[in-house]
């Protein structure tokens, strides 16, 4: 079976074409300024890079752009539309309504509309991308894979904030959580690697990159994780600040008269480590500058590791332990120093850093804690993708 993977953000749309027999990639691109200039990018095996600039008016038109270099015999990898099995979509919040990925119909497009008020900048591309799936290919079947459905394991205690219940019961206001995809796929995949049943184990993932988040991952599930109700919680992020007191926004309200918008705004796109360091959200750029002498720069990098390891440390004690702590994402899988600097002090969990293999096996699926260690520490490069191809043709084969 061939299933096609969508990740459809507001002006652009991700896709990649799996191969479920062998679980490759036959091709993968990106469609981006949908609706303006439009801009294409196509990797299919056997083809050389392509890459066009033609207007895209819409997300249908970028998905028959995709299907056209998918089946052309210059840039594709399948005959006809025909070979495409199913689809899969990346949907970032399903509320308390999915627990588990779904296939699309009315009912499920309903209650994702139903959730767009807790991810307003998210879901409505989202649905975007498969009303233009639905358009194209309207016979083909798609699957909604959910970033918050790992999450709905957490107990009453983890996902309920100490606000009137009411506001839980009439808005549903809690703890979410996201990235659930890839905190699914790594901590299965550390399991595995392990030779250990996941039902036996206590995992803490961290997904770091422009946007981070934590999960306590117990006997497969997910018993806590840092973002919340939104992704600003939690760890501080590339441009998000992450957990602050709340009576800062009304301190900065009324002290620098910022509507609410703009609050919001600065908490969202100017905050994190770009807002410490006024150098980059870019890891990459924050080192760079801080082995300069930057000050900003590295206290930048200090808060993000001290938050990233309190937060270890308080998802080891809610557990009763951790036997595998797993780096993942773009500053997680290729960033050496942020690695050492999380993993500095942790010896008292049973996780100790091999500081060759941390520096050696940098963005390489690998165990890079020492020999003696108790417990592992792993980097574990993800993969959302196959996970929404692997949930699709589950679905779609029952």
């Amino acid at each position: 079976m061939r299933i096609l993977v969508i990740n459809a953000g507001s002006s652009s749309l991700k896709y990649q074409l799996f191969d479920m027999t062998k679980q490759t990639v036959m091709a993968k691109g990106l469609c981006e300024r949908i609706g303006l200039d439009g801009h294409i990018k196509h990797v299919a095996e056997g083809h050389d890079v392509y890459e066009s600039y033609a207007p895209m008016e819409n997300h249908a038109e970028a998905v028959r752009a995709v299907i056209g270099l998918l089946t052309k015999p210059d840039t594709g990898v399948i005959a006809d539309m025909s070979e495409i099995g199913a689809i899969g979509h990346r949907v970032v919040h399903g509320g308390e309504m999915f627990n588990a990925s779904v296939l699309v119909d009315g009912e499920v497009i309903r209650a994702i509309e139903e959730c767009v008020p807790l991810a307003p900048l998210h879901n409505p591309p989202n649905l975007v991308g498969i009303r233009a799936c639905t358009e194209v290919m309207p016979d083909v079947p798609q699957v909604a894979v959910f970033d918050t459905a790992l999450h709905q394991t957490m107990p009453q205690k983890a996902f309920l904030y100490a606000l009137p219940y009411d506001y839980y019961e009439r808005l549903k206001i809690r703890r979410y959580g996201f990235h659930g995809t890839s905190h699914r796929y790594v901590s299965r995949r550390a399991a595995e690697m392990l030779g250990r049943p996941i039902e036996d184990l206590k995992i803490i993932t961290c997904h770091m990159g422009n946007g981070s988040s934590l999960a306590a991952i117990k006997g497969g599930q997910s018993v806590d994780t840092s973002m919340g109700f939104t992704p600003l919680e939690g760890v501080p992020m590339g441009t998000r600040s992450g957990s602050i007191d709340p009576a800062i926004i009304q301190y900065l309200m009324v002290k620098e008269n910022l509507t609410i918008i703009q609050v919001t705004e600065i908490l969202n796109k100017k905050s994190g480590v770009l807002g410490i360091s006024g150098v980059s959200s870019d890891f990459r750029d924050l080192l760079e500058s801080a082995t300069e002498g930057n000050n900003r720069a590295q206290a930048a990098l200090d808060i993000f590791t001290y938050d990233v390891k309190k937060t270890i440390g308080g998802y080891a004690a809610a557990m009763g332990g951790c036997d595998a702590l797993v780096f993942t994402a773009g500053i997680g899988e290729n960033h050496v120093v942020v690695r050492r600097m999380v993993s500095e002090g942790l010896e008292c969990l049973g996780l100790t850093l091999d500081q060759d293999k941390n520096q050696s096996m940098n963005g390489k699926e690998c165990v890079i804690s020492t020999g003696n260690s108790p417990n592992k520490i792993m980097i574990i490069p993800t993969n959302e993708e196959l996970v929404i191809a692997l949930d699709t043709q589950a679905l779609v084969s029952r």
